[in-house]
């Protein structure tokens, strides 16, 4: 059938590209400029992708195709993220293996994302779940637990450098001498440093999923994934000292090309704050409790104490009150700490005990309050109700004193009815009195290390990451545990640690992980060496001389450690003796990646994980630069018709397989990226598509006739053309750097009605014209790059037009005339053309004469390239 028939074409170009592996990635080539463009590689979910998904994908992807025709040797993958508990569920509520489920899941995307045209090198796909992959998760994970933090050079440094500063003497221990230590107390010595350590740490448990989930995975204490009911429980669980480089955190974002709210996101994460800690003495108790306040000038002011619910002294509340405080424990453990930061309405108990304010003496009572963390500062804050609005409501609530110590211009305010949190004069404070906020902070400061009772400090709100999970499928941790409770990291020659085969991986009902029923793979004898200079152990027989038993870690990793490090893989995703070769590595991210394009749920986690083993694996010479994602850009939303978030619980999810069955893959993707700017929201509208198509049918009718045949001059030169398209050349080019793909999409368009009313337009416009189209609609390009020049090349060798720089500029200009300050006629004239060459062409145009009617004009003025005023 002639015209432009999507279905006869899409499949045909899709199994040209794969045969021919059109877009295969070259190796290291430093005779071109390298590219490195990155999709955040999905989650390969049961329901397979919805319109909303390709967003990003189709952005990427025009801009590798653009950078390929521009001479770059483009890297442009695409893999998978899939452990993790969604997989697990599905394959506990079927009864399958969830291998099976994710395999069929993986299909499915690949198939999906095959069909919409991308130019991914499927040579370098990446599935977090295959062993040749977790091997080296397993690997970095290691050189996590074997990297301690200098703090003095602020970098990560091998463990066993710190061994031999202890054995020399350089560095000292609290206790004891290195040499005299038994290797129990020196396994407890090095976990204190390690990056990866165990801890006992109050989680967000959720029993009907058998494991513990991320603040970010609770939603009004329920889980996300199935929305059972979630408690706060001390487990001993894994956790990485990602705080240790909070500050490299934030100081590398300076200089990234990301955009600033994104950069304040990460920041109000990190949350640095400048203060001082502060020792206060406790009431009838021999001991004393510090607070870490941002506002010490206020210190005066402050009227009652605050400590979390998981604070140690609160089990040493009086014995009137154990029993509320005990019932308030309870009720604060079922509530997330995002709940617990976000919920307005305070609640707490007395403790029964009082502390001493040290600057004036005070007795202040001691509160129990769930909006205070345990995992910031020091888990416990001085409350100065008249300066904080936290601290204000709960006063109020509690009927506590409010005192004002910062005054607005010295004077004094209603406190009583709300905070007054700006800076100001410091009033009430005998130690700063009348000093400006700043002053009163630095003087404050001086005086309490003076005076020995407090220090300057520098605090994160983050907190160290939870990286353990009580669940089968995610990595193994290549760890085992001694008889004498110590802990030892496997060898590097036992990685991977595979899972093992488990018919029931189901909960098992208590805290013990679904791998404890592996008893076979649990249990196992090792022998340890040494390795790097590190202890390591190697598993054996168990009739090996000098084997002891151990048990392997019996929790899982949790589904962000594939997602950590996925970027590294792709640039060498087939060796097996290394995560990466040094020469690959180099190459592909000597600058981080180039462009990386991903949706606004991962701006915080995720990119702090990933950034923070990357500055691991930098501090390790592993990589070579210390920032993997120099450009980073989020899509916006696509919203259904109804103007909702598309999901499936809403029932407004647009398949992209329907779409392409009725219109084809060229019009859904040039539709989704004429929508508006990518970083901007949009609702999806399917009758918009079909504008789209009809719109590769006109471009077809300019260049074929009724029964397919090309209609072009060969030779002639069309030159009212080559202006409209050297313009569009550049247009073309600068909206793809710009990621500004709607207003190329326009300017194809304005350009194609020139062309359909060109009298006779050239061949070699329009392939100039395809070539710009082919980022946008691969297939239509490539299927009438083959009708109109015989050739069986793919379009995409075409190297990317240029233009010319003079043919931008017009050769001649349309002059508006005045006379008497009134339009009355308009003329052509020549671009560069005189004064007195304008003026003449003015006075000959037979519209001015008629108005001029034989007379002379006493003025006339040419205001260059604008007008012509005549005065008579």
């Amino acid at each position: 059938m002639p015209g432009y028939n999507p279905s006869s074409i899409e499949k045909k170009w899709q199994r040209f590209w794969a045969e021919h592996k059109t877009f295969a990635t070259g190796g290291i080539d430093t005779s071109r400029p390298k590219y490195y463009v990155l999709d955040m590689f999905p989650y390969p979910s049961g329901e397979g992708l919805h319109v909303g998904h390709p967003l990003g994908y189709i952005a990427t992807d025009i801009v590798a195709r653009y950078k390929r025709a521009k001479g770059f040797n483009v890297l442009h993958p695409m893999g998978w993220d899939a452990f993790g508990l969604p997989a697990e569920q599905y394959a506990i509520k079927m009864n399958v293996h969830p291998r099976e489920r994710t395999a069929e899941n993986i299909n499915r995307f690949r198939m999906q994302l095959q069909s919409l045209g991308f130019s991914y090198d499927w040579e370098r796909e990446v599935d977090t779940t295959d062993p040749h992959y977790y091997k080296w998760t397993q690997w970095i994970f290691l050189k996590l637990f074997d990297t301690w933090f200098d703090e003095e050079q602020q970098k990560g440094r091998p463990i066993a450098e710190l061994i031999e500063e202890y054995k020399s003497g350089k560095r000292k221990l609290d206790a004891g001498n290195w040499n005299e230590l038994s290797p129990v107390e020196r396994r407890k010595v090095l976990s204190q440093h390690r990056l990866a350590y165990l801890h006992e740490a109050p989680v967000n448990w959720c029993p009907a999923l058998g494991t513990v989930l991320a603040n970010e995975e609770v939603i009004d204490g329920k889980s996300e994934v199935g929305g059972f009911p979630v408690e706060r429980k001390p487990m001993r669980q894994w956790m990485l000292r990602i705080t240790a480089y909070a500050n490299r955190l934030i100081t590398g974002l300076e200089n990234l090309e990301w955009s600033d709210s994104l950069k304040e996101m990460q920041r109000n994460w990190i949350g640095k704050s400048e203060g001082a800690e502060v020792a206060f003495e406790i009431a009838n108790l021999k001991s004393q409790i510090t607070v870490f306040t941002t506002r010490p000038d206020t210190l005066f002011g402050a009227t009652y104490m605050v400590i979390a619910p998981e604070h140690p002294l609160a089990a040493q509340a009086a014995p009137a009150q154990v029993e509320a405080v005990k019932a308030y424990q309870k009720w604060a453990a079922s509530r997330s700490d995002r709940e617990r930061q976000e919920d307005t309405k305070k609640t707490g108990e007395w403790i029964g005990l009082n502390a001493i304010n040290p600057v004036n003496n005070t007795p202040i009572p001691i509160y129990v309050s769930d909006y205070v963390l345990m995992g910031y500062g020091t888990g416990a804050i001085m409350a100065v109700p008249a300066h904080d609005e936290r601290d204000h409501e709960f006063a109020t609530k509690f009927k506590l004193p409010i005192i004002q110590v910062v005054g607005k211009d010295g004077e004094t305010v209603d406190v009583q009815k709300e905070a007054f949190t700006e800076e100001g004069i410091a009033i009430n404070s005998p130690w700063i009195e009348k000093l400006p906020t700043q002053q009163a902070k630095s003087k404050m400061l001086d005086l309490l290390e003076e005076k020995k009772i407090g220090k300057r400090q520098i605090n994160y709100k983050i907190r160290d990451w939870l990286f353990s999970r009580q669940r089968y499928w995610g990595e193994p941790f290549p760890l085992v545990h001694l008889a004498d409770g110590s802990i030892v990291r496997l060898a590097d020659t036992e990685l991977p640690v595979e899972l093992p085969e488990l018919a029931d991986f189901k909960p098992t009902g208590t805290i013990d992980p679904p791998l404890s029923k592996a008893t076979d793979w649990v249990n196992v004898h090792v022998l340890l060496e040494t390795q790097n200079g590190s202890e390591v152990a190697r598993i054996v027989p168990a009739n090996t001389p000098n084997a002891q038993p151990a048990r392997r870690e019996l929790n899982t990793m949790p589904q962000w450690a594939g997602s950590c490090w996925y970027y590294i893989r792709y640039t060498d995703p087939k060796n097996g003796g290394a995560f990466v070769a040094p020469a690959a590595e180099k190459y592909w991210l000597a600058n981080g990646v180039d462009l990386y394009v991903g949706g606004v749920e991962h701006a915080v986690l995720h990119l702090l994980y990933s950034r923070f083993w990357h500055k691991v694996l930098f501090d390790h010479h592993l990589v070579s630069c210390d920032e993997p994602f120099r450009r980073l850009v989020n899509q916006g939303l696509m919203q259904g018709e109804d103007g909702q978030k598309m999901s499936k619980s809403r029932g407004n999810v647009v398949n992209p397989d329907d779409i392409i069955k009725e219109y084809g893959t060229d019009p859904l993707r040039m539709f989704e990226m004429f929508m508006g700017p990518l970083e901007q929201g949009k609702p999806w509208s399917t009758a918009g598509v079909e504008g789209l198509y009809r719109f590769l049918q006109r471009v077809w009718r300019n260049l074929f006739d009724e029964n397919d045949n090309p209609k072009l001059v060969a030779d002639k030169a069309d030159e009212a053309l080559q202006r409209p398209l050297h313009r569009l050349i550049k247009k073309v080019t600068d909206d793809i750097e710009r990621l500004s793909f709607n207003t190329a999409i326009a300017a194809m368009m304005e350009f194609n009605n020139a062309f359909a009313k060109s009298s006779g337009a050239s061949k070699q416009t329009a392939l100039t014209l395809l070539r710009l189209l082919e980022p946008f609609a691969p297939h239509f390009a490539e299927e009438v790059h083959v009708r109109l020049t015989g050739s069986n090349m793919s379009i995409t060798v075409q190297p990317w037009p240029s233009y010319d720089p003079a043919m931008l500029i017009d050769s001649t200009l349309e002059v508006p005339v005045q006379i008497n300050g009134k339009l009355r006629s308009r003329i052509s004239v020549a671009a560069d053309a005189d004064e007195a060459a304008v003026l003449t062409t003015a006075l000959a145009d037979p519209e001015v004469q008629k108005f001029l009617e034989g007379k002379e004009p006493k003025k006339k003025i040419y205001v260059k390239g604008r007008m012509v005023n005549l005065v008579v």
